[in-house]
């Protein structure tokens, strides 16, 4: 659905001649048309919604001084895990030495143990799929 954001966005005729916004994606609701600044309800089909999940990334100052391009993966999973005989949750890998480490979910903590212990506070999701990265200094997406 689409909802006008100045009376003369759409005409009767659904012409628009003006500037449209999404409306949020929660339940499919009848289209708005308005006519010389009053708005009416408009039966017929619901448009299709489209919802999109943007991360929102910030930049910090730790970022500027990665190294580029990124460090190779020292393991393929945490070590620290495999030497107690725990199992991550899910895995980070450090971008200033490639140390890769389970996340705060996991028992352990190993990534932001090793983030505590070197001063490396910028790590990106080892998950495959994921491409995200976290300053645990910050704490925030980055």
């Amino acid at each position: 659905m689409y909802v006008a954001t100045s009376p003369a966005a759409t005409s009767s005729n659904g012409a628009g001649t003006g500037v449209l916004r999404a409306a949020p994606a929660t339940t499919a609701l009848p289209a708005i048309r308005t006519s010389s600044g009053n708005a009416s309800i408009v039966s017929g089909p619901p448009y299709p919604l489209v919802r999109r999940n943007l991360a929102i990334m910030n930049e910090c100052a730790h970022v500027a001084g990665l190294p580029h391009p990124e460090p190779v993966p020292l393991s393929d999973t945490c070590p620290e895990c495999l030497a107690v005989g725990s199992h991550p949750v899910q895995l980070r890998l450090c971008l200033e030495c490639g140390h890769v480490g389970c996340c705060d979910s996991s028992p352990f903590r190993h990534a932001s143990a090793h983030a505590k212990e070197t001063g490396h506070p910028v790590v990106r999701s080892f998950e495959p799929g994921d491409n995200w990265r976290w300053c645990y200094e910050d704490g925030s997406i980055v």
